[in-house]
């Protein structure tokens, strides 16, 4: 019995074996080999975060090649004897001698789905622990610009939940506004807070964060998590310890992950976080290559690498998908220097700019937004209807207000037109106070600056005024739900509206108001609470 078992197996085995035998040598035969021509090149001298490369006489520009250890590298320059190659990991383990390969393909990221909730680097390389990244499509890292005919005009507002914002510097969806101001004055914060206003919006927020620190990237991370919006956010770093190779093509692959989204009819908001770091690293690249210096070291074409990227924000047409890409770029500036080169180049490039001043930020005044140095270009056709009835000359009111508060420092006595004019101008700077991370919906931002707009709050201590904005609000949302519908919608605000609101308002701060009285003698006020 054994014996016929045995048999059996070495027959089965021998017809295995003869069956993979005629299949290989019949594939074999059907083979035809094919002779291939590859392009490998040696490299001549390696530098900090820089590679010199000859023996490839085909290279393109901005093509990717890959180095020993499967280094990747960016072609950058195109020389008659050597090729200069931009490198995108670290160089310490690259050796002059060793091989180059061609990839024939550009730079490149993947792009869907898969890509929320997740930080990657601008390689697409996941940085946050949680696995592979799943996407099934990649995207060219440089992209072309819509055309002009491929776009609609500025038509729906963006809103960042913050009253200085969104009622004297409105923001539409497709805009490019510039954030700008000193080191460590609120830019960051301003972006964060309107990533997290796109909380039950559908809008995708993309964080691009460039040079930054990696604690500074942490601390953006853990707000968006604490929030509850990561789930429709990407975050992508090159911090300050990358290659400035990586820092330059961070904010294009961030575009180019927006873009997809774009595409398939979705609003996208991008945070350049920030463009003086990513010049800065395109400065250094540019100089280790010997590209040949301009103002301010900064190489010619810098003013066409940041416009390259801005304009491919846009708002597509309808019959496109009618999707858009909003950028909020950030730029640094030194002792409050607007004119110096980079900040130039980006005001110029963008439909309006937000100053931070370090002076208001260190009076606590915060967001610390100068309105009168800050501008929208586009906004103000997006603004909610509401928003236009409320504050529609608060603009001009508010600089009035501070040209004259700086005046009224050099006098003793002030007559009463100028006291009252004093008086709301000081409330209004306390009503557009706002906290981090605490945006608010667009009928809290309308129902605060009625109350002082309409001069409900002139009677309310200027030390009270944020107690009574809290009052106001829970009032407001619990006794007039509606209304507040009517207003987030996008209606226009009528008079018995206003009426309705402001008589609420008043109710709800009666307890915070001071009562005066004024003397017949002398016109002095006495205040009694």
């Amino acid at each position: 019995m054994n014996q016929d078992s045995s048999q059996l197996e070495s027959k089965e085995l021998k017809t295995f074996l003869d069956n993979t035998f005629d299949t290989m040598g019949q594939v074999l035969n059907e083979q035809n080999p094919e002779l291939r021509q590859y392009e490998i090149g040696t490299v001549r001298f390696v530098g900090r975060d820089i590679a010199r490369v000859s023996g490839l006489p085909h290279i393109r520009a901005e093509e990717l090649v890959r180095f020993a250890g499967n280094y990747m590298g960016l072609v950058f320059n195109i020389d008659i004897d050597e090729i200069g190659v931009i490198l995108l990991d670290p160089s310490e383990n690259l050796q002059v001698g060793s091989e180059v390969h061609r990839t024939k393909r550009v730079l490149d990221v993947p792009v869907g789905e898969g890509l929320l909730g997740r930080v990657v680097d601008p390689l697409g390389r996941p940085l946050d622990g949680f696995g592979e990244v799943n996407t099934v499509m990649r995207l060219p890292v440089e992209r072309p610009a819509p055309a002009v005919m491929d776009r609609s005009p500025v038509t729906v507002p963006l809103q960042t939940g913050l009253k200085v914002i969104d009622a004297l510097i409105p923001i539409g969806r497709g805009q490019r506004e510039l954030i700008l101001g000193d080191r460590q004055t609120g830019k960051t914060a301003i972006a964060v807070d309107t990533m997290i206003n796109q909380k039950d919006t559908g809008i995708i927020s993309i964080y691009c964060a460039v040079g930054k620190k990696s604690a500074d990237v942490a601390k953006v991370i853990a707000e968006l998590r604490e929030q509850g919006v990561m789930n429709s956010c990407i975050v992508v770093v090159a911090t300050g310890e990358d290659t400035p190779g990586l820092q330059f093509i961070a904010p294009y692959a961030a575009t180019s992950m927006g873009e997809y989204f774009t595409e398939q009819g979705k609003d996208v908001l991008i945070i350049y976080d920030d463009l003086t770091s990513h010049a800065r690293a395109y400065r250094e690249v540019s100089l280790l290559l010997r590209r040949p210096p301009g103002r301010e070291a900064f190489p010619g074409d810098i003013f066409y690498i940041h416009s390259r990227l801005l304009e491919r924000s846009t708002h597509l047409r309808p019959d496109l998908g009618g999707g858009s890409l909003t950028s909020l770029p950030i730029v640094e500036t030194e002792a409050q220097d607007m004119s110096s080169y980079i900040p130039t180049n980006l005001i110029s490039i963008t439909d309006g700019q937000i100053y931070l001043s370090p002076v208001l930020f260190n009076k606590g005044i915060l967001p610390a937004v100068d309105v009168g140095k800050s501008v929208s270009r586009v906004g103000g056709k997006t603004q909610l209807a509401a928003y236009r009835s409320v504050a529609g000359d608060l603009r001009l009111s508010y600089s009035q207000f501070e040209e004259l508060e700086t005046f009224s420092r050099f006098g003793t006595r002030l007559d009463d037109s100028t006291r009252r004019t004093l008086e709301r101008g000081w409330r209004v700077r306390e009503i557009l106070k706002q906290g981090q991370c605490m945006p608010l919906r667009a009928s809290e931002q309308i129902a605060s600056l009625l109350s002082v707009t309409g001069g409900t709050l002139d009677h309310v201590p200027i030390e009270k005024v944020r107690e009574a904005e809290t009052c106001m609000l829970t009032a407001f949302n619990e006794q007039l739900p509606e209304l507040c519908g009517r207003i987030d919608g996008g209606k226009k605000l009528d008079m018995n509206d206003r009426d309705s609101i402001l008589n609420k308002i008043k109710s709800a701060i009666t307890p915070l108001e001071e009562s005066e009285e004024t003397s017949a003698d002398d016109g002095v006020t006495e205040k009694k609470n």
